[in-house]
């Protein structure tokens, strides 16, 4: 009793006080014969007080209008919330809980579906998110694209969560192998990921026509109950084109909410889709007034299942097929067609959850301030191009997430118990195993740290040859050497796979580039694989092996991106597959290098032409100025007058640029930045016991360029060439605990040079 009274008591202070301050403040204004516009709430909605007092009275008034507005802001948070209850203890004990702000609007009874859409505040506890509850989220991903995309949500997701996320994704093989390799390699605490194959369930939607851009991948939200493990209770079904602005676990707390038959949690859909009033003719599928849009849904998926959803919404798109012949907006139209039918179906969320923003949509009555929103949702196929009001402040949102360093998102969530991630945990054993002490502490480390890497980043296409000859040029770069794709492209026409060592920021500048470049565009056999920038060395032998595990030909020509091949090699060099028997022997096939200090370069179109350039002082051979031994052992002066293959031997420092079998051994991960990165390599080539086999009508050009950071860092900082030594020393002595008596010889070559 005593409790209720001082309940009463302190609602009747707070009451009190909401009327009283602004009284006083309209007296206080009024007695300084002030006139006082309403303050800017918004970016959007600026306004300019006129004030005839002085700018330090303006400056003064301003201020305390400000300090009240607070006061009054407070004092009604005060009072929307009920007296505090007992402490729970749920499932978790005392552990700290995540609350929901979000304010929705009323269960099924109260509801209004055809009405205007706004934020309506409800004066009741918001149910908590346990701060360790798993929030599961299920996207529909098919292709490159939908896989550049589906990155951008879930960086959005993962700025602002604080509970562990598990997401189930619907794709096909090349989405698959896109998003796993990017999650294996993002290593996130406290995120799970399962993938589920659209190729499967093709069939269960496959029947329904459908006109919608995003073909039969847009009818696989309605198989999701079906698809997802059967002791999944509930889950939010999310877009590939959403953005969000706020934690997902308030999303996730509106499941709460729910009463009666409700399952499916929906935004009202924004545009006059179905009032069908857009144009002439407009003929749009059964909905229950404006209908509902399913770019965000909450499901209930233990309830939809004893309500025989698939049954449910089977008879209904075989019923409204028989007038409609197809669908426009793809699941959409199913869902509205369902709810139309059973309204009881459908819980309302609030439209900030889902700002759509297509060109027919009124987003705009959505909100009051950029504050209120939750969720963006760009579903036009214009995307970033739509027309909206707001749209600049829209894009740059987006583009906050798109160019958002994601190895920020890496961060622990303290306090919750995650599953045991043993790459994580072997990583981090290895990495405690490493002298913090030593002096090459940080070219040790590189050799272990993962980097990020999304593979695929553009569309790629390839046909297998059916001789099985095709081979594939391999090579990384980074932002500087830009310039050098087109050129290579116009020279190699086979297929070519390229790791590029980018920031975020800087792959969205390449992703632009390219897409502006007719050359590029033309060529679908070329595979884009993006390893982030991470550390302060230039990974450059994971790079190569990046772009050689996603070589799908049986032979890889392992060049550097600023050479140019000579016009036809690719052809040559298949046929020198069959020429030399490479498939039933251990060869690697030696393409003389050459180089010239000229940007603007005559490309020599054959051998003599470029024995010519030669002669003339116009080309040299590769490194002849500053390291000749790195490809003398190729013997220029034999190769000069050649007219078939011939044999080489192994040398210290030898680096040739040569085309070998797919199976061949990977670059050494130790050797970062300038270096001894190729020589290694081959090295182990020679060790397998490959014969070096040089090419007499082949060659390739380097072409001039500024000296790299890495070169430069080797050339002026003498730690950095003790640590190479050292690690050289390292690589030999592994050598030759592998190979045994046959390695001896690199040790005494080492010595004696």
């Amino acid at each position: 009793m005593l409790g209720m009274c001082r309940g009463r008591r302190k609602f009747f202070v707070a009451s009190f006080a909401v009327l009283f301050i602004p009284a006083l403040t309209w007296l206080y204004l009024s007695a300084g014969n002030f006139q006082v516009k309403s303050l800017p709430l918004s970016p959007l909605e600026s306004q300019t007080a006129t004030l005839p007092g002085g700018p330090r009275d303006r400056l003064a008034l301003e201020m305390r209008v400000r300090e009240v507005e607070e006061e009054n802001r407070v004092l009604r948070r005060e009072l929307s919330q009920p007296p505090r209850a007992a402490s729970r203890h749920g499932r978790h004990g005392n552990q700290s809980r995540t609350y929901s702000t979000e304010e929705g609007t009323g269960d099924s009874e109260g509801q209004r579906v055809a009405g205007a859409l706004g934020n309506n505040s409800e004066c009741v506890p918001q149910p908590p998110v346990d701060k360790c509850e798993t929030i599961h989220v299920a996207i529909v991903c098919a292709g490159y694209n939908a896989s550049r995309d589906v990155v951008t949500l879930v960086k959005s997701v993962l700025f602002h969560r604080r509970n562990p996320l598990h997401f189930h994704f619907i794709t096909d093989s090349i989405a698959q192998q896109i998003l796993a390799s990017l999650f294996t390699t993002w290593m996130v605490p406290a995120v799970r990921v399962n993938f589920y194959d659209a190729d499967e369930l093709k069939s269960e939607v496959s029947w329904i026509p459908n006109k919608h851009y995003s073909g039969i991948y847009g009818l696989m939200k309605l198989v999701l109950t079906k698809t997802l493990p059967s002791d999944l209770q509930r889950v939010i079904v999310l877009d590939t084109d959403i953005t969000f602005a706020t934690d997902i676990a308030e999303l996730w707390a509106v499941f709460h909410k729910f009463k009666g038959q409700q399952v499916l949690g929906l935004v009202e859909n924004q545009s006059d889709w179905y009032l069908g009033n857009l144009w002439k003719n407009h003929r749009p599928w059964p909905a229950l007034g404006r209908g509902f849009n399913t770019g965000v849904i909450l499901l209930l998926l233990d309830r939809l299942r004893k309500l025989k959803w698939e049954q449910m919404w089977r008879l209904t798109a075989e019923r409204e097929l028989m007038s409609m012949l197809s669908t426009s907006l793809a699941d959409q139209d199913i869902f509205n067609a369902v709810i139309k039918q059973n309204p009881f179906l459908v819980y309302q969320l609030p439209c900030f959850w889902n700002v759509q923003l297509s060109d027919h949509t009124r987003s705009e009555k959505c909100y009051k301030d950029v504050s209120d929103l939750k969720v963006i949702h760009w579903n036009s196929p214009k995307k970033l191009r739509v027309k909206n009001k707001h749209v600049e402040f829209f894009r740059n949102l987006y583009l906050t997430f798109l160019e958002y360093d994601g190895n920020l998102l890496r961060r622990e969530l303290f306090g919750c118990p995650s599953e045991a991630d043993h790459n994580s945990e072997n990583l981090q054993k290895t990495l405690s195993e490493l002298d913090e002490d030593d002096p090459c502490y940080e070219f040790r480390r590189e050799r272990f740290t993962v980097h990020r890497t999304h593979l695929y980043f553009l569309h790629y296409q390839y046909e297998s040859a059916d001789d099985s000859t095709d081979v594939t040029l391999v090579a990384q770069l980074s932002m500087d050497r830009l310039q050098m794709l087109e050129a290579i492209c116009k020279h190699w026409e086979g297929p070519i796979s390229l790791a590029l060592y980018l920031s975020d920021a800087e792959a969205q500048q390449f992703l632009r580039y390219a897409q502006g470049s007719e050359v590029l565009m033309s060529r679908s056999n070329v595979g884009y694989h993006i390893v982030y920038k991470e550390g302060q060395f230039y990974p450059v032998n994971l790079l190569r092996n990046v772009a050689m595990k996603q070589v799908n030909t049986p032979y890889m020509f392992l060049s550097d991106i600023d050479f140019l091949p000579m016009y036809g090699l690719y052809e040559y060099l298949r046929k020198s597959v069959l020429q030399l028997d490479m498939a039933n022997t251990k060869k690697a096939l030696v393409v003389p290098a050459f180089e010239t200090l000229r940007y603007r370069l005559s490309y020599p179109k054959s051998k003599a032409e470029l024995l010519s350039q030669l002669d003339m002082g116009t080309l040299f051979t590769f490194r002849y100025h500053v390291w000749t031994k790195g490809h003398a052992p190729t013997n220029f002066a034999k190769w000069r007058t050649a007219t078939t293959p011939y044999r080489v031997q192994w040398e210290p420092d030898f680096e040739p640029y040569v085309m070998v079998r797919r199976d061949s051994p990977e670059y050494d991960r130790r050797f970062v930045g300038f270096g001894w990165n190729k020589v290694a390599h081959v090295m182990e080539l020679d060790a397998q016991e490959y014969e070096f086999v040089v090419l007499p009508n082949a060659y390739m050009i380097h072409m001039p360029h500024a000296p790299s950071f890495d070169i430069t860092k080797f050339r002026s900082n003498k730690q950095y060439r003790v640590c190479l030594k050292t690690l050289k020393e390292e690589f030999q002595q592994n050598m030759s605990r592998r190979y045994g008596f046959a390695a001896l010889k690199y040790m005494t070559a080492e010595n004696n040079s």
